[in-house]
């Protein structure tokens, strides 16, 4: 805050304020004008001396209307989309955005068009292709000077050379359009008259080119109002040139250690898995090898055993990554320093292929292999072979409609079911099937799929127990493997019916924010303990009976409740959303939300049942010195708690010190005696410690109603992290880059209206939003320049491709610098 008073400080003297805005809207007498005029004068001549002198006249090449990566060598697919839209030669005014390259901007392309218009005192619908280089040259050309009265002309639409209020007020809503910020085109009149406060302060009802010029100038000391810009482009840039270089042997040595470190855990347990797979299929096809039938079956009896028994122990550990308590429970033993709990589900899904590849070995050898053969054998090749299969020779489909094939049969069926409808193009709906099929596709399809184990298992079981080639009951092996692993998973499965019944739950607040998200705060039962970072799962038994599904808890472990955020994604949470705005009211008083409900609501709320919590990746945050935790768009959730959880406790290591320092008042020759006795019982309290020292989050989201989410906590954050331990960033990517004409504006406002009133226009927070998105590379040079030797925790929640981006640059840092880095990914 102090930064933003300093700039107000700064603005006040460069436009040499004299007169408040409410004294200039009477009439003047003609030597007040004078003054005013004089005032105005003076001041462009300090703002011409102040632009020479410090030499900010090269960071106003900011200023572009075509994105800087498209400028140069654009103009060759400018040209192929006019030869595609002309029309006899000439190109229409509607068309105009589309061959530029602002189809996701016409109205300011349109605006643009008719600007370039005017200044040719023309006004026409249509241009031939030299007009349109000649406008292309205008648009793109390197001169600041040039592209700055381009602008100025655009906002000045009666050409007089001078921009009054509503000539503001509509290029804020052009801009507010063109980067889809419906809010501040809402507001575009109140931030109208806060420019027009600002650069008039003489109060003669405009401003000239100059003056938007000196505001553009204020750009390096206005952006320093959030810590996020507090380290320039010029710093980062001399700390990526400044990571040490290697040479290629040692680089790759270097490259190998850090991979063999951070992925130890997954290789030696996909070692031990593949090696016990390759032993019991080499054990099973040997011992077949051995065996009479192979004389009549061959290889395809002994390959069809040795995946049937890997079969049987991917079938039993399969169960195993998804019983989520006993693996949270694990998380907090010395277990988790060698099993990688972060990685169950992906671990889930590498046994699932596993079994694909097992079913195929093992049914299609038998189909088509030795079934054949044992029908086509000679009565003396199959005599030894009459007390497992009868004394007659069996017929193919004899041998398929036995209970071996037909519970074969019975299970692959359900397999490809269930197998099919778990892939992400079923799961997240991306398969488009035409009614009524499209009931296949989402996470319902999915949810109810995945119960048909429970016939895949009976059917196993049966399977395993009516063999052609065994009759000795303990040869009978399948039982032995799945009796653990299912005990286990159907004992998770009741723990989970009779929990959530004692976890009683009372709504006490529900609210429905743009973007269609669901915040549900309830109360948290006296038994129910986790950690930041940990999640739970949600029952509503007025959308399904039957379904849960996981939410991260957004609220924190101090807190006196339990909060989840929800986005609509999918059918449930379409419905779940559905069920409880029919009990939301429009907010009053001010408050947030769309639609919001509490205890007082006269409609009754819905009924919600609660199970956890379960571990997660991020609630190991604190075994960091520094924290990177980046969220995409609702996958801010699981960091909300965290944040709220290390601001608690700065907040009780600020009050230790209070009570300490109460404690021990100063001692002197006029100070009271400390007894010895009081000092040694107080200093046997353990001190508090919190090891991590920094925090940074970064938010990318897409829509600007998504920063009500959590604006609270980022309210609190801002005014109570007085140390700075916790650092925001927030990045809107719905806005263009900044530097860009069409957001140009907006960057102005976003730093006058925070210097006036300590606000950001964009997310109504006291934290700064900027545009497009983050440059990864930067970001994680200025932690390491900042941080050398510690160790980082990089947690992520959000699309997979920036997973891989992230854990790529993790590596690429760990290899350069001092400063270890850990990647972590959530999964549900």
């Amino acid at each position: 805050m102090s930064i933003a008073r300093q700039f107000s400080q700064d603005l006040t003297k460069r436009f040499g304020r004299t007169h408040s805005r409410a004294e200039s809207q009477g009439q003047q007498p003609t030597s007040g004008i004078e003054s005013a005029l004089a005032a105005r004068a003076a001041r462009r001549q300090r703002a011409q001396l102040d632009r020479t002198r410090s030499g900010a006249h090269k960071a106003l090449r900011g200023l572009r209307f075509i994105s800087s990566n498209k400028a140069n060598n654009a103009w060759m697919e400018v040209q192929a989309n006019f030869d595609r839209l002309a029309c006899d030669g000439f190109l229409s005014r509607a068309d105009f955005a589309e061959c530029i390259g602002m189809t996701e901007s016409r109205e300011f392309a349109l605006e643009l068009f008719d600007t370039l218009s005017r200044r040719r005192q023309m006004q026409v619908d249509k241009i031939n292709k030299e007009e349109l280089r000649e406008i292309w040259q205008q648009i793109t050309d390197n001169s600041f000077d040039s592209r700055l009265q381009i602008f100025f002309d655009m906002v000045d639409k009666n050409a007089d050379g001078r921009i009054g209020e509503e000539e503001v007020k509509e290029i804020i809503m052009l801009s507010a359009s063109a980067n889809k910020l419906s809010r501040l085109k809402e507001q575009a009149e109140e931030y109208a008259a806060l420019i027009m406060e600002e650069l008039d302060p003489e109060g003669l009802g405009y401003i000239e080119l100059w003056q938007l010029e000196t505001l553009l100038l204020q750009k390096d000391t206005y952006m320093n109002y959030s810590q996020a810009l507090s380290y320039t482009s010029q710093a980062l840039s001399q700390n990526l040139a400044g990571l040490r270089t290697k040479s290629p042997i040692r680089k790759l040595r270097t490259t190998l250690s850090y991979y063999l470190e951070d992925n130890w855990k997954r290789l030696w347990v996909l070692a031990l898995w593949i090696g016990i797979m390759a032993g019991l299929f080499t054990w099973k096809f040997m011992q077949y090898r051995n065996r009479y039938v192979f004389n009549v079956m061959g290889y395809c009896v002994t390959t069809a055993k040795g995946a049937a028994e890997t079969l049987k122990l991917n079938m039993a550990i399969i169960l195993l990554p998804v019983c989520r308590n006993t693996i949270t429970w694990l998380r907090n033993t010395r277990a988790a320093r060698a099993l990688p709990f972060d990685d169950n589900i992906n671990f889930h899904k590498t046994i699932a292929a596993a079994i694909v590849v097992g079913i195929i070995l093992h049914a299609g050898n038998h189909l088509v292999c030795d079934f054949p053969r044992l029908i086509k054998s000679s009565n003396e090749k199959y005599a030894p072979l009459g007390q497992y299969f009868g004394e007659t020779k069996p017929s193919y489909f004899a041998l398929v409609k036995g209970v071996e094939g037909i519970t074969g049969v019975i299970m692959v069926i359900c397999m490809v079911i269930a197998f099919t409808l778990a892939t992400r193009w079923f799961r997240r709906s991306l398969v488009k099937l035409p009614k009524p099929f499209d009931k296949l596709t989402g996470f319902n399809a999915f949810w109810y799929s995945h119960h048909l184990f429970i016939i895949v298992y009976l059917a196993l079981i049966v399977h395993g127990q009516c063999l052609y080639l065994i009759h000795v009951w303990y040869r009978k092996t399948t039982w032995m493997y799945l009796a653990v692993p299912v005990c286990l998973y159907v004992g998770e499965r009741v723990l989970r019916f009779f929990r959530s019944g004692s976890y009683s739950v009372r709504l006490l607040k529900v609210a429905i924010y743009p973007g269609n998200v669901l915040t549900l705060q309830m109360s948290k039962p006296p038994a129910f303990r986790y950690k930041s970072g940990q999640y739970m799962f949600v029952q509503c038994p007025a959308v399904s009976p039957f379904e849960w599904h996981p939410f991260s808890i957004t609220s924190a472990p101090g807190d006196d409740y339990l909060s989840i955020h929800v986005r609509q994604l999918g059918d449930w949470t379409r419905e779940l959303k559905r069920v409880f705005a029919a009990a939301c009211e429009p907010p009053v008083g001010g408050k947030s939300g769309l639609l919001r409900a509490d205890e007082t609501t006269k409609k009754t709320l819905p009924k919600l049942l609660i199970d956890g919590p379960y571990g997660s990746p991020a609630q190991d945050y604190s075994k960091y010195d520094v924290l990177l935790l980046v969220g995409l768009g609702i996958g801010a959730t699981p960091f909300i708690s965290i944040l709220k959880d290390l601001l608690n406790n700065i907040i009780k290591m600020e009050e230790d010190e209070d009570a300490s320092t109460d404690l021990y008042p100063p001692v002197g020759p006029n100070k009271p005696h400390i007894d010895l006795g009081t000092l040694m019982t107080v200093t046997s309290k353990p001190k508090r410690v919190l090891r991590t020292t920094n925090a940074y989050f970064y938010w990318v989201t897409r829509e600007q109603g998504s920063f009500d989410w959590f604006k609270g906590v980022m309210n609190e954050i801002a005014e109570l992290d007085q140390r700075n331990i916790i650092e925001m960033h927030n990045y809107l990517t719905s806005v263009y880059e900044e530097g860009d004409a069409r957001s140009v504006l907006i960057t102005m406002l976003q730093a006058l209206n925070h210097a006036k009133n300590g606000v950001d226009i964009v997310s109504g927070t006291k934290v700064r939003t900027h545009f497009a998105r983050p440059n990864w590379k930067k970001v994680l040079s200025k932690i390491a320049s900042k941080h050398p030797y510690a160790k980082i925790g990089v947690f992520y929640c959000g699309a997979p491709v920036l997973a891989q981006e992230l854990n790529k640059l993790c590596h690429e840092f760990n290899g350069k610098s001092t400063t270890k880095f850990e990647f972590h990914k959530e999964h549900f």
